[in-house]
């Protein structure tokens, strides 16, 4: 398979994706709570899109594994495994809100190589391979570089909210909060792209599963912003992750938490 013929093929998963979720967008569509106590929706769009893609993957590429959101695992030891996630950013689409898309991740070995955040309402498409990152749509094609920012105080901040943080973790965040200039909350997978696009200079999450973070790496890297989790580890197993586009706010935001949690 070539480069062109691959990048054919991940604008083709991240059409039908959409195709099968958009229908879905701004109805009275029903929601289910897969979270127990905690609300963590699921809809039928997230099922219909990431059943779509495992259909066009399992015909294109049936030695390839699968890790979903919504399906499960499999052959998630197999030399490439894709990590998809329909609808990244549930609560935003279930109120309508266009801060939700669909993240197409690929693992080579184990290790991210090739990311695709797809958003279809606003036609938007951030795709990364971990040396460069690029946007296409109504703004034009064009590279994404994140921006300096060397000081915490200085620095844009967003995270999904602070309720998935819990004790010392929780604290830790609070100390983040404090330290940088303003935080934005539920910008989900849309924040990642927009920190690789220069308009947000760090992210602090945690609770996260891998496909809520697998494809966003190689954009983010791409870009040349740095991803890991707050050990200053490797993110592509999710959990607790900060990402940033400056290595010095990155470092100077690892000292901080590990002084906190």
């Amino acid at each position: 398979m070539t480069a062109v013929d691959f990048e054919a093929f991940v604008d083709r998963l991240a059409t039908v994706a959409g195709e099968a979720v958009m229908p879905f967008f701004r109805t009275t569509i029903g929601v289910e709570n897969k979270g127990g106590k905690s609300f963590d929706p699921v809809t039928a769009a997230d099922h219909a899109g990431e059943a779509a893609m495992r259909q066009l993957i399992k015909a294109t590429f049936p030695s390839h594994g699968i890790v979903g959101e919504e399906f499960g695992n499999e052959s998630e030891d197999a030399d490439y495994v894709w990590v998809l996630d329909p609808i990244d950013g549930t609560r935003g689409f279930i109120t309508g809100l266009p801060t939700w898309g669909t993240l197409i991740g690929l693992m080579k070995n184990g290790a991210p190589v090739y990311g695709v955040m797809s958003q279809p309402f606003t036609k938007e498409r951030f795709l990364g391979d971990g040396g460069a990152a690029r946007y296409r749509g109504p703004l034009g094609d064009r590279k994404l570089r994140v921006r300096s920012c060397t000081k915490l105080e200085d620095a844009i901040m967003s995270s999904t909210s602070p309720r998935i943080f819990q004790g010392k973790d929780l604290a830790a965040f609070e100390a983040m909060e404090a330290a940088t200039r303003h935080t934005r909350y539920g910008g989900d997978c849309y924040a990642y792209c927009m920190l690789a696009a220069g308009q947000i200079d760090i992210i602090v999450e945690s609770e996260l599963k891998p496909y809520d973070i697998v494809a966003l790496i190689p954009i983010v890297e791409g870009a040349g912003g740095i991803i890991t989790d707050w050990e200053g580890g490797p993110a592509h197993k999710g959990g607790r992750v900060i990402a940033a586009g400056d290595r010095r706010v990155h470092a100077a935001a690892l000292e901080l938490l590990a002084a906190k949690a």
